[in-house]
């Protein structure tokens, strides 16, 4: 084995030692946003994106009673649709991509959120994030889900050198095995939400400094470092089992 060689191997063990470390400091990490079915997780993450999940949780309860099938989105009144989420900020494209969306299910998968990667990745816009997180947490599968916090932490931790989703996704899969992938995304998410910031991380205060190759950028002090802690977001409302089975209403005409 080359030194090239000798380096990935090391690289992917302490990738399996923070992921360890990770699960014991996060044994309840999961996703934030609130859903129990594919095509609630697929229109949840729709809102967050540009947002945050706490808003869309809020906005995502009238909504999901409103709307309960691909066919309603698809047949949704505008004017009423934006005005429930609104709050979530650029309700109209929002309002717009959930109309689509709901067009094109039950255009092409009759009414229902396909479980291949590929498929969702050809509804109107879906990107590859939203993909792997309903991939990973509606349907059960393997899948990386590549944020702004999973990002940063990739490139601080040395799981990979690049800042582009696909070349992340693709080396930090190389590193761990396949069964942890969607369990690594909560917990680095968790990780980067709660203790390393872009701006300032909170190394004195976390729990992977001995792992950490980025240990010290920011305070390592430790009681200045736990100013810098936030406190983990109320997860008091329960999530319903990820791959829960959903109605599907008929699907409207085609217009003639």
């Amino acid at each position: 084995m080359g030194a090239q060689g000798t380096r990935r191997s090391e690289v992917a063990e302490r990738a399996r030692l923070i992921d360890r470390e990770l699960a014991v400091l996060y044994p309840d990490a999961r996703i934030e946003l609130n859903f129990s079915s594919a095509l609630e997780l697929l229109v949840a993450a729709i809102l967050a994106a540009r947002s945050t999940d706490r808003r869309a949780n809020e906005v995502s309860p009238a909504l999901f009673a409103r709307y309960r099938s691909a066919a309603d989105y698809a047949a949704a009144d505008r004017d009423e649709l934006e005005a429930l989420i609104r709050s979530t900020g650029f309700f109209r494209a929002k309002a717009g991509t959930l109309i689509n969306i709901g067009k094109a299910l039950c255009d092409r998968f009759g009414g229902q959120v396909p479980g291949a990667l590929e498929e969702l990745l050809t509804l109107p816009g879906v990107g590859r994030k939203t993909a792997s997180m309903v991939i990973g947490d509606a349907f059960g599968q393997p899948a990386i889900t590549v944020d702004t916090h999973f990002a940063r932490l990739a490139r601080r931790f040395g799981w990979t050198a690049y800042s582009d989703p696909d070349k992340i996704e693709r080396d930090v899969a190389a590193l761990l095995p396949a069964p942890e992938w969607t369990p690594v995304s909560h917990r680095v998410i968790w990780h980067g939400r709660r203790v390393c910031h872009a701006r300032t991380p909170a190394c004195g205060a976390c729990g992977l400094a001995a792992l950490c190759p980025s240990f010290g950028l920011g305070p390592v002090d430790a009681q200045e470092a736990r100013k810098l802690v936030k406190p983990a977001t109320d997860s008091s409302a329960a999530t319903a089992a990820a791959n829960q089975a959903f109605t599907v209403r008929a699907c409207p005409p085609p217009p003639m």
